[in-house]
């Protein structure tokens, strides 16, 4: 791993490193990693993942999110990665929801992306070792994410149980196989069949889910893409429909945007750090 950036923040540090990410077809990635105060002292801190959405790489929520006071008080140490694989030789798409910057973190199977777009597997076993070991992280690991990074959050908590204390959601994109945004990518990604699509869809991962791991999710009732793409009352229906726990909290007037990201996002390091420490 090589660090290319460093930033004091709220007692800790900000960092962004790269490495070559033999699960992504050997392409170099980059990663935010914010290092509490307490890591820089040399205690192991539990780790809360943070997936961002469509168009971004670990820059948007490390510069914009607002997380670092609140990991910083708690004690957590916060990795955000970059939304796909990316360089010469990765795939891509002109259209901004699919390709570069538009991993949907599953694990594709149809050519040209399968080659490189690997993001469930980079993310739930890759990052996590990488991370276990070059810092001073324990193993109590929460996730989140925001929109394409609220899909990944649930998703990977509900396929992998136990592996996550905690998960937590804004403006998620929780059926993909239902809206145009999941339709393009998974199809592209997948293939055209979608009974393919249900092992990477969280209203459908809710309904056969092992463990019963709280659901918490903020979505903005001003969003413009809430009554086409994003569609939380699904999650709800489902959830409620196996007794799955899940907290959804509304907002009038916030959107899609940062701005109602950085307005919640206090509130979500404190419910991953009540579940990390607990």
């Amino acid at each position: 791993m090589e660090r290319v950036e460093h930033h004091g923040s709220f007692g800790g540090r900000q960092e962004v490193w790269q490495h070559v990410s033999p699960e992504l077809g050997g392409v170099p990635m980059r990663v935010g990693v914010y290092l509490p105060p307490q890591a820089l002292a040399g205690t192991p801190c539990p780790v809360l993942y943070v997936l961002s959405g469509l168009t971004c790489t670990e820059q948007n929520v490390i510069t914009k999110g607002g997380y670092q006071a609140a990991a910083a008080a708690h004690g957590l140490i916060v990795v955000a990665p970059d939304t796909s694989p990316r360089g010469e030789g990765v795939a891509d798409d002109p259209a901004y929801d699919l390709g570069q910057g538009a991993g949907f973190y599953v694990n594709a199977t149809q050519a040209p992306w399968a080659a490189h777009y690997q993001m469930h597997d980079y993310v739930v076993t890759a990052l996590p070792a990488l991370i276990e070991a070059h810092f001073p992280a324990t193993s109590a690991r929460g996730i989140m994410g925001h929109s394409m990074g609220g899909h990944g959050a649930l998703i990977c908590a509900l396929r992998h149980p136990g592996r996550y204390r905690s998960v937590s959601a804004l403006a998620p994109i929780v059926a993909p196989s239902q809206v145009p945004w999941g339709q393009k990518a998974l199809g592209a990604y997948l293939g055209d069949d979608p009974a393919a699509w249900a092992a990477w869809d969280a209203c459908e991962l809710v309904a056969q889910a092992s463990e019963r791991l709280p659901l918490l999710v903020d979505q903005g009732e001003a969003d413009p893409f809430l009554a086409k793409e994003l569609q939380p009352e699904r999650l709800v229906a489902a959830c409620e429909a196996v007794g799955h726990p899940i907290t959804l909290r509304r907002h009038p007037t916030y959107d899609h945007s940062y701005y109602f990201i950085a307005s919640v996002m206090a509130d979500h390091v404190a419910h991953h750090a009540a579940a990390l420490f607990a």
